[in-house]
């Protein structure tokens, strides 16, 4: 099975070797419970997303990303920040790619669907901004999220 593996600030991380621009989102419904899913590749929960594919705009590649892991339709809404932190390295196992983070966040709204797991998600679920810290979840999403949770207006640039 293909892994994914962070690295965050970690000396014995591999080098990375490709930068991928990619996209997070954080939706939210009209209860304030943010979408999450439970990744398949290393199974800890994040907010959906992925790379931007060539011919398609960040937002464009958010939405599509979010309705392929959850069966969620959603209208982006604003910017929680642009992540691309040199010392936060993803392993891809299945061809040794190694990832510099190039991560940026949005925030949506729910449109329609249901929460419906994918070929990248063994779960999806709204949850609760309280419940949050009791999922397992890497360093860097923990940092995504909670500064959407603080209601910082101004994006993140790291």
């Amino acid at each position: 099975m293909a892994r994914r593996i962070d690295y965050y600030d970690d000396p014995n991380a591999p080098k990375a070797n490709s930068l991928v621009p990619s996209v997070n989102v954080i939706v939210t419904d009209d209860a304030g419970r943010i979408l999450m899913i439970r990744r398949t590749d290393n199974g800890n929960w994040a907010v959906p997303g992925g790379a931007i594919d060539l011919g398609e705009s960040v937002a464009q590649a958010a939405i599509r990303e979010t309705l392929e892991e959850t069966g969620i339709t959603c209208e982006i809404t604003g910017l929680v920040g642009i992540y691309s932190d040199p010392r936060h390295v993803i392993h891809y196992t299945s061809n040794d790619e190694v990832r510099q983070e190039f991560s940026i966040v949005l925030t949506a709204s729910l449109s329609s669907g249901e929460p419906t797991p994918s070929d990248e998600s063994w779960e999806v679920a709204w949850c609760d901004p309280e419940s949050l810290g009791t999922l397992q979840m890497d360093r860097s999403m923990k940092i995504r999220i909670q500064r959407f949770i603080s209601g910082i207006s101004n994006p993140m640039i790291t």
